[in-house]
């Protein structure tokens, strides 16, 4: 790689070229990709686009006439200082916030490389060129933000962000949530029974990670298998595998954990706190993306974790 101060105006020229090229090509990736479910926000960067092969059509004009045919292949990845954004496709599904983000960093990096090799220059004729390219894409900011206005108007851009809500919950909070409590949950009855049956931290430590672990792999494989996300728009059904597992075994593992303690009766009251604390964060998430109210969320999950809790204990001490 090279320094950008390294580089001539006409290797500064090429690689705008190329960099207007590359982020044309990836705004219309992003409105490809959102058109189905965020068509104003399509619109938006389907038009960015053009104007990116507008400025690509200018800039090349204005290389020959400087430097003649060829233009050198100089890309963004080779010169330090820029951002490499991942590859569109590596993204999908898109979400929302994460492309007008992606949007808005590809715009001030624009502008400050066309500010920065004007500022850089000694040829009054080429720093006149990067000049008018820098005020370019300022202008081009001003498209944006008109394009944006016209076409994605506060009700719309409510909708589409309620939307764009809706896909997160669908796609992470509920598969997370469901392997939360049922990692919580469903094993606090193992956890605790070997607990107080044994008497024991290490013999209760390995049921219970044991119990997280095979939930874990079971809650994975039961999420995964049972909808390939195509008609509900629960997206990949590998990543909601995943998540579930996930969330499962840490759900297990949390109250587990204390019992690598040697002093049982430590143990314990650290293994119930956590418990206290996994449920406090169920009843949370369940009131901030479920639209539970914060007391009934509480009342169910604590009531479910109180009765497995007591299957546990009166089990163990049997």
């Amino acid at each position: 790689m090279r320094n950008f101060d390294q580089l001539t105006e006409r290797e500064v020229l090429a690689l705008a070229i190329s960099s207007e090229e590359e982020d044309g090509r990836i705004y219309a990736d992003f409105a490809e990709g959102l058109r189905a479910d965020y068509p104003a926000s399509a619109n938006i960067f389907t038009e960015m686009a053009a104007e990116e092969g507008e400025h690509r059509r200018w800039l090349i004009d204005l290389y020959r006439e400087k430097f003649g045919e060829h233009i050198p292949l100089v890309r963004r990845q080779d010169v330090r200082g820029f951002i490499t954004p991942k590859a569109v496709w590596q993204l999908l599904p898109l979400r929302l916030d994460a492309v007008r983000g992606a949007a808005s960093t590809m715009e001030l990096e624009a502008a400050r490389f066309y500010r920065t090799a004007a500022g850089r220059s000694t040829d009054a004729s080429i720093r006149k060129l990067l000049g008018d390219l820098a005020e370019a894409e300022v202008a081009h900011e001003h498209i944006a933000d008109r394009l944006m206005a016209e076409n994605l108007p506060e009700n719309v851009r409510a909708e589409e962000d309620e939307a764009a809500r809706r896909v997160f919950v669908l796609r992470f909070i509920q598969p997370g949530l469901a392997g939360l409590m049922d990692g919580s949950v469903s094993t606090l009855a193992p956890v605790f029974a070997a607990a107080f049956a044994t008497g024991n931290s290490w013999d209760a430590f390995l049921v219970g990670m044991a119990a997280s672990i095979g939930a874990g792999i079971s809650m994975g494989f039961a999420e995964a298998l049972s909808d390939n996300g195509s008609l509900t728009g629960r997206g990949a059904p590998w990543i909601r595998g995943a998540i579930c597992g996930g969330m499962t075994t840490l759900g297990g593992i949390g109250h587990t954990l204390p019992y690598l303690i040697p002093d049982f009766f430590t143990a314990t009251i650290l293994a119930v706190l956590v418990v206290l604390a996994e449920l406090a964060v169920i009843s949370w998430i369940r009131w901030k993306y479920m639209d539970t109210p914060p007391l009934s969320a509480a009342m169910q999950v604590g009531l479910g974790g109180v009765l497995v809790f007591a299957t546990g204990i009166l089990i163990g001490n049997s």
